[in-house]
């Protein structure tokens, strides 16, 4: 197959949108790029080396000292001088205006070392701060780098172009080479291979995928080429989508980091004229002089600095936005922050039965006469399955399945209706004979029935209504039989209810549309005792409403017939898979993996995120105490008043790295 391959195109405003760092820039040529890998950080440091370099020779000679210091003031004060000014333009008091007036007011009152010191240290925390808010955000970028820009458009006479992905539309047939990302959502239309999603669900087994299989895009092609036709536009696939939505997440700020946001406005503002007061005020009511080491200027610039709320300001965002990156690399999409703060209010967790609890395929078990016929049960589930062949509803497929394996095979149907909801009716023509056969509910059914069939099958399911089985009628001429199926439990179910009871002391219950005895027999299987059957999507709102208004609770459902109780729950966790775009915007929470367990991992994640905040809340209010009081009655120099301030700052972003670990 010919490949022409045209220049790989870049729109100019995608790399600055992505927010991404200098040095992967495309505009770099590849020898400045080390240079602009931590470019911040590296200035910073130099900076520094400047500082103490121009700090020991200054005692042997003075001038050559205040040149190498005046570089510092130039690399780091100038920068920050133009930042202030527009600030002060713009009337806005903040952090950084706060930091480069005490540092050029140091340097006013003859302390032009500590000044430079302040905005080394300063400079320094922001790098590294930058630096920690670029690791935390690790997934987004990891996700970013694997949405390719272009795709290999196959064209009808077989030949390959390179097309921009934003130009992808729905219905075009796409090439993946083995190795290469999927760059679209697709359906698989000509070959077979293995894809592999880890990187967008954390699941770590690849996934066989054949002809007429859905693939997301961004996932990473193993083994064979595929043809695939783009079910999405370049645009809106589900990575795509994805991605948006980690972004909006770390934007969503909860109230208590809301609250420090806005009280850092008017504390920065407060310390400002707490330190015009001190110094212009406190030589007339004390016994100190305005200038000196000992004077009031001196102790209220060291105070404006020792009670900077700079280590406040970031001690909640940091935290948050480990906690939510790291969840992400977990497969696992939080909206905000303030989900986190939600899961630790519950008390209760409701779990939506069929595709949640259990695995939502239905397993054909058994078939059983309910009065004497002259059709062996094979014949009758051979009749049954020719007529389903044409369906794809549950019993039907696993109806098929059962046929296949028992190497029965499906006969041609005739007349072929169904009646959505209820069931299916068709003919079968075998030699001479046409037999009639319909397949479905009971009140469907029993309509088709004489009396003493009836009383029969009243009997059959009063008797089968312990086994908890799923049960469907299948109708051959006058021949009843009764259909078994099974839903079978998730693997992790079990293990998570326990760990859900035992560490995190929530009390679980199912809400499911499902017949009682069905919703039962699970509830048994999992020590669940509170459990609500038969409820309509209205009924499940009510009882979701319900309990929210007493006490949290976190409602786990697949994300489309359970969107409205999962949006009225506290916290709505789904199990949408990667491209469900309804599980994508009905919760609070999306599973990429469709798996339980990270439901425990997560309720732990939201406890440590808890602690984090509250221990970086605690260090940044006691650096300042402790060095804000002893500032003003002139027990601390300025330059331990800097190095206090910066490294609780450097303290409170390193104590949120933690969340980071799985």
């Amino acid at each position: 197959m010919d490949l022409i391959r045209n220049p790989k195109p870049y729109i100019f405003d995608e790399f600055f949108a992505f927010g991404q760092e200098e040095s992967v820039s495309p505009f770099l040529k590849k020898g400045s790029r080390k240079w602009a890998y931590h470019l911040p950080l590296k200035n910073s440091l130099f900076s520094l080396f400047l500082l103490l370099f121009s700090f020991g020779i200054f005692y042997v000679n003075k001038p050559a000292g205040y040149f190498f210091l005046s570089f510092v003031y130039f690399l780091m004060g100038l920068p920050s001088l133009i930042h202030a000014v527009e600030d002060l333009r713009k009337l806005e008091i903040n952090l950084d205006l706060l930091m480069t007036l005490s540092a050029f007011l140091a340097l006013g009152i003859g302390s032009p070392f500590e000044g430079a010191l302040l905005l080394v240290l300063f400079a320094l925390a922001g790098a590294l701060e930058n630096a920690v808010s670029y690791k935390t955000r690790g997934s987004i970028h990891a996700l970013k780098a694997t949405i390719p820009s272009s795709a290999n458009l196959l064209q009808e006479d077989g030949t390959v172009v390179e097309k921009s992905i934003q130009d992808i539309e729905v219905g075009m047939k796409l090439f993946v080479q083995s190795g290469e990302m999927v760059p679209v959502d697709g359906k698989v239309c000509d070959g077979a291979s293995s894809i592999s999603i880890a990187h967008l669900t954390g699941e770590s087994q690849p996934i066989a995928v054949h002809v007429g299989d859905e693939i997301p895009g961004g996932s990473l092609n193993i083994e064979g080429s595929l043809t695939i036709s783009a079910t999405k536009e370049g645009t809106g696939s589900a990575i795509i989508q994805i991605i948006k939505l980690i972004a909006s997440a770390e934007e969503k700020k909860p109230k208590m980091e809301r609250f420090f946001f806005r009280f850092g406005k008017s504390y920065s503002l407060f310390v400002i004229f707490a330190t015009l007061a001190f110094a212009l005020f406190a030589p007339f009511f004390f016994s100190f002089s305005f200038f000196g080491i000992e004077g009031s200027i001196y102790r209220a610039l060291t105070f404006m600095i020792a009670a900077s709320p700079c280590a406040l300001i970031i001690a909640i965002p940091s935290a948050y936005l480990s906690a939510i990156s790291s969840s992400a690399k977990k497969g696992i999409i939080i909206k905000g922050g303030a989900i986190l703060d939600a899961l630790c209010t519950c008390k209760k967790i409701a779990f939506d039965k069929t595709g949640t609890l259990t695995e939502g395929k239905l397993s054909f078990t058994s078939i059983e006469p309910v009065e004497k016929s002259i059709l062996l049960p094979d014949n009758a589930l051979q009749l049954g399955a020719s007529v389903e062949k044409a369906s794809t509803h549950p019993v039907a497929l696993s109806l098929c399945n059962a046929a296949k394996e028992k190497k029965l095979p499906l006969l041609p149907s005739q007349d072929f209706v169904t009646f959505p909801g209820d069931g299916v009716e068709g003919k079968i023509a075998i030699k001479d004979h046409l037999f009639h056969v319909r397949l479905g509910k009971k009140s469907f059914i029993e309509e088709f029935l004489s009396g003493p069939q009836k009383e029969a099958l009243h009997k059959a399911l009063e008797k089968a209504a312990t086994s908890g089985d799923i049960l469907s009628l299948l109708l051959i001429d006058s021949s009843l039989f009764l259909l078994h199926f099974q839903d079978a439990l998730r693997k992790e179910t079990k293990k998570l209810i326990d760990e859900i009871k035992e560490h995190h002391h929530l009390e679980p219950m199912i809400l499911t549309g499902d017949i009682e005895e069905n919703a039962l027999k699970i509830g048994a299987c999992l020590q669940i005792k509170k459990i609500f059957a038969l409820l309509r999507p209205e009924d499940k709102l009510k009882k979701i409403s319900k309990f929210s208004q007493k006490e949290g609770l976190i409602m786990v459902g697949d994300g489309i017939n359970d969107a409205p109780a999962l949006a009225r729950a506290t916290v709505g966790i789904s199990m949408g898979k990667i491209a469900s775009a309804t599980a994508l915007n009905a919760s609070d929470v999306v599973l990429l993996s469709d798996r339980l367990l990270p439901i425990s991992w997560l309720l732990e994640k939201a406890k440590s995120t808890k602690r984090i905040v509250f221990e970086n809340l605690f260090l940044a209010i006691t650096v300042i105490a402790l060095a804000s009081i002893p500032s003003l009655i002139g027990a601390l120099p300025l330059w331990l008043a800097v190095i206090l301030h910066e490294g609780g700052t450097l303290l409170v972003g390193l104590n949120s790295l933690r969340l980071l670990k799985q």
